[in-house]
């Protein structure tokens, strides 16, 4: 199969399910910053899909732009697995839009998304399976939220775990040593 056509097919699936998502009313939201400062405002309602509307603002987690991610630079080798990672800049814009819209639920899940670019693959899948029940102890899980809070930066997911850990003393499904 022809790799313009599959990249125009993409694009075109694209396009759709941002349209299919509707036009939304909301006020303008800060986008990204740069040392502190916003680089430029987000109108929910006429900047979302970000992709679609404001690629200019997407970076990769190496810095290239969204328009280099081409099926021809993959094929290539110019794009690799890091490239096209998502990163916290990219979820922290998508939860301003989020609350923009007041949907507050998506936008910290997308904040904890965001907190969680900067943990390894593999730690996430150690934490996951720590916090299923009986997995752990409550220490065990009271070091994790502090492995993430003060390693990674990652205080919402410290304040999920250590939440998790009480929930799970009060219900019994922590493990016992």
């Amino acid at each position: 199969m022809d790799a313009r056509y599959i990249e125009q097919l993409v694009r075109e699936v694209l396009k759709q399910m941002g349209s299919a998502a509707g036009e939304v009313k909301a006020p303008v939201v800060e986008a990204g910053t740069q040392g502190g400062k916003p680089e430029c405002d987000l109108h929910p309602g006429k900047d979302y899909p970000l992709a679609e509307k404001r690629p200019e603002l997407i970076r990769t987690a190496t810095g290239k732009k969204l328009e280099d991610i081409t099926i021809e630079n993959v094929l290539n080798g110019k794009i690799t697995p890091q490239d096209v990672r998502i990163t916290a800049d990219a979820l922290l814009m998508q939860a301003r839009i989020a609350e923009a819209c007041g949907r507050r639920q998506l936008a910290q899940n997308f904040r904890r998304a965001a907190e969680l670019t900067g943990v390894p693959d593999e730690r996430i899948l150690e934490i996951y399976n720590a916090l299923r029940p009986y997995r752990s102890t409550k220490a065990e899980l009271l070091a994790i939220a502090d492995e993430l809070e003060h390693k990674y930066g990652a205080r919402i997911n410290a304040a999920f775990v250590r939440e998790a850990a009480d929930v799970y003393e009060r219900r019994g499904r922590l493990r016992t040593a």
